[in-house]
């Protein structure tokens, strides 16, 4: 497997990084010591009007949480990304994103100018500042998926965080059936107890995908995703790559 990797390298907690994946491409999200969290957006490339949509990526689909099977679909009814491989078992789409203020109130609050790499970032501030360098800003923004991470609900509905959900060396596997920009940080979860700041380290690989099958398993799972690859592949069939 290590032949076919194109790119691959490690992103420290409390940091953030951007890349746009072509369709056909896999990004596979690897939690070095467990227990990590990678907050992640999703945008069209070629309209980033066209975002990562939560709630209609979970009704379609009948669920809660994220894991193999799932596509994670736009506001256009089109499908980035699809789940096909996960070590997990649990993702979380509800959670949201820290803020600078909520870090402070946890953790404390550590400049760069006082603590250099080491200062304590934020996830809404992560995403923007990744958002910026692609002329994208505040009204950009959306809900987001933190990978690794599990919010799971009570009889009464009351949410928990689950520590122990990610082990050391647990990954997910990503497969892009449509360019996407991708914006991701690894700060914290907004729920995350631990007493201090939690810096857990993540590796990205990028690697070439195997072409979907007709009875591929995240096109089957449901038939609001067979309608999703159709009209993602209505869509990619007439509009240019990223790179024409």
């Amino acid at each position: 497997m290590r032949d076919a990797i194109l790119y691959e390298d490690d992103i420290p907690g409390g940091a953030h990084w951007s890349l746009t994946l072509r369709r056909g491409m896999l990004l596979r999200l690897i939690d070095i010591e467990g227990g990590a969290n990678v907050g992640m957006l999703f945008y069209n490339p070629a309209n980033p009007l066209e975002r990562y949509n939560a709630p209609d990526t979970l009704k379609c689909q009948h669920t809660f949480k994220l894991t193999a099977g799932h596509c994670l679909y736009s506001d256009m009814g089109r499908i980035f990304c699809s789940i096909v491989a996960d070590t997990v078992g649990w993702h979380d789409t509800v959670g949201g994103v820290t803020t600078r203020a909520m870090v402070a109130a946890k953790w404390g609050e550590k400049t760069y100018q006082e603590a250099r790499n080491d200062w304590t970032q934020n996830g809404r501030d992560s995403f923007l500042v990744e958002a910026g360098k692609y002329g994208l800003g505040k009204r950009d923004m959306a809900a987001n998926v933190n990978w690794f991470s599990k919010v799971a609900p009570d009889a009464d509905g009351n949410l928990s965080f689950d520590p122990a959900n990610s082990a050391p060396g647990a990954h997910v596997d990503l497969r892009f059936e449509m360019d996407t920009l991708v914006l991701f940080h690894t700060c914290p979860h907004p729920m995350n107890p631990a007493p201090d700041y939690p810096r857990k380290p993540i590796r990205y690989q990028v690697l070439p995908a195997a072409p979907v099958a007709d009875d591929d398993p995240c096109r089957t799972a449901r038939p609001e995703n067979e309608r999703g690859f159709a009209n993602t592949e209505r869509y990619t069939a007439c509009a240019p790559g990223i790179g024409a």
